[in-house]
């Protein structure tokens, strides 16, 4: 039986997207070759901000656009961010059920902590990996790994919860089930592509996956 679950953050557990989308064409505006817009941005969502950045501006150097991004980003946080569906209450239930709950997240610890503690998540989550306490980000297993190993856990008893294809190949890499969520921006033809174990169509789907009884409404 599964007792561990890895959560990505932005698109997963968070939304972030509008946030995310605005900050990008704010930091991009004027630098990005040639006509940029939302849909240049959604599939490349869940890799780190920086690869991004030098993706789409096509520059090596991009600590402007980064300093840009960040302050249209945090000054619009709270304004634009909030959970998902049934997060809450799916987290403190799992969390009751002695289930041990991790996020394993490609933003840097400051957001990280801004949005899970907007959202009141904090108390249910027992490891926070960011991309800043690891070397290789996802799709690399390296945060799933230091994760598990924060929660003493092993991969065949963890699941990992996101919304990309990063998500996915770093779970199949680190040996844990992949749960792919149907709310992702990319949709949910594009997920199957990559295998999932799983594809959830709400949060509350994860009961089945650990054995726990959905509370009668």
């Amino acid at each position: 039986m599964k007792h561990t679950v890895l959560f990505d953050l932005d698109g997963t557990i968070l939304d972030t997207n509008e946030l995310i989308i605005r900050s990008f064409l704010h930091a991009l505006e004027g630098r990005a070759p040639g006509p940029f817009s939302r849909e240049h941005i959604i599939p490349h969502m869940g890799r780190p901000l920086v690869d991004q950045l030098q993706f789409f501006s096509g520059l090596d150097e991009v600590n402007d656009l980064l300093l840009m991004y960040r302050t249209y980003n945090l000054e619009h946080h709270d304004e634009l961010v909030r959970p998902f569906p049934h997060v809450k209450e799916v987290l403190a239930r799992l969390h009751a059920y002695g289930v041990r709950i991790g996020v394993v997240t490609s933003k840097i610890r400051k957001t990280t902590m801004l949005g899970l503690e907007l959202c009141e998540l904090l108390p249910y989550i027992h490891s926070i990996v960011t991309v800043e306490d690891v070397v290789q980000p996802k799709p690399d297993p390296e945060g799933i790994l230091k994760a598990l190993q924060e929660l003493e856990s092993e991969p065949v008893q963890a699941i990992m919860v996101g919304d990309s294809h990063y998500d996915i190949e770093a779970a199949q890499a680190a040996g844990v089930d992949a749960v792919a969520v149907s709310w992702s921006l990319k949709g949910e033809e594009y997920l199957k592509q990559y295998s999932p174990e799983h594809i959830i169509g709400d949060m509350r789907d994860l009961y089945t996956l650990f054995g726990i009884p959905e509370e009668s409404s």
